[in-house]
């Protein structure tokens, strides 16, 4: 303990444990830092150094607990609020993936798979590209400097010592699901309405001329159209995504 002591007291060294857990627990959810390419020592590294920059300013005058028992439950608290804040703001970047897998389904290129870095399992392969537009978004627009706005303003939300807001995480996890579905479908809306007008046609064309074959012609149409389409309207996709993802990092500014 003198040794330690020399260098940091015992409530800096408690201190600066608590921020590290809220801090590691989010940065291993986040977008772009937390997905499952970048290498876990990285991300640790990354929350160590953020909990020594956080810590003078979260907490200065935080005093060690009197029991092993609170200080565990003080540790446990800040990893469920870090995890909370961390996946609600994943969550948000399933409203790509939703508006990829609708888009693919709808140019008849759902079966075709790819492996994505953010998740566990392959999704379509334009599912995976929006995603990764949704990642390199959040780098290039500086959304991410929002992430270390949030890591802080989080001990303003919630203070060292408070009960965990359960009931409001669920809630706005909750919300924050039903946005990015709904979310998903409006940026997917343009080709979805290509696909409704051109299968009309294509099944009046067919209801006409019962002796063309409208399936080998349709298909390869579908996706070149559908393909143009989306390539059309990527960039209002890209706009408005990260406009409402800015919208939901201020919830917590």
């Amino acid at each position: 303990m003198n040794g330690v002591e020399s260098y940091a007291t015992a409530a800096q060294v408690y201190a600066a444990g608590l921020v590290f857990a809220r801090v590691g627990a989010m940065i291993m959810l986040v977008p772009g830092l937390g997905d499952a390419s970048v290498p876990p020592r990285i991300r640790l590294s990354f929350a160590l150094l953020m909990a020594f920059i956080l810590t003078p300013l979260v907490a200065p005058g935080l005093t060690v607990p009197a029991t092993v028992g609170e200080g565990a439950g003080a540790v446990i608290r800040e990893t469920l609020v870090g995890l909370m804040m961390g996946a609600i703001l994943r969550m948000f970047l399933a409203s790509l993936a939703t508006a990829g897998e609708v888009i693919a389904i709808q140019t008849t290129l759902g079966f075709a798979q790819t492996a994505n870095p953010s998740q566990a399992a392959p999704s379509s392969t334009i599912a995976t590209f929006l995603t990764l537009m949704g990642t390199v978004l959040v780098m290039t627009t500086d959304l991410h400097h929002l992430f270390f706005g949030a890591m802080f303003s989080s001990y303003r939300l919630f203070p060292f010592g408070d009960a965990v807001p359960v009931g409001d995480a669920a809630t706005l996890a909750v919300q924050t699901v039903a946005g990015s579905f709904a979310l998903g479908i409006q940026l997917a809306a343009p080709v979805i309405v290509f696909s409704i007008v051109f299968n009309i046609a294509a099944g009046l064309i067919g209801r006409a001329m019962p002796q063309f074959q409208i399936f080998f012609v349709a298909t390869p149409l579908a996706v070149i159209l559908g393909l143009s389409v989306f390539a059309l309207s990527l960039g209002v996709i890209g706009m408005v995504w990260t406009n409402r993802y800015r919208e939901l990092l201020g919830v917590f500014s």
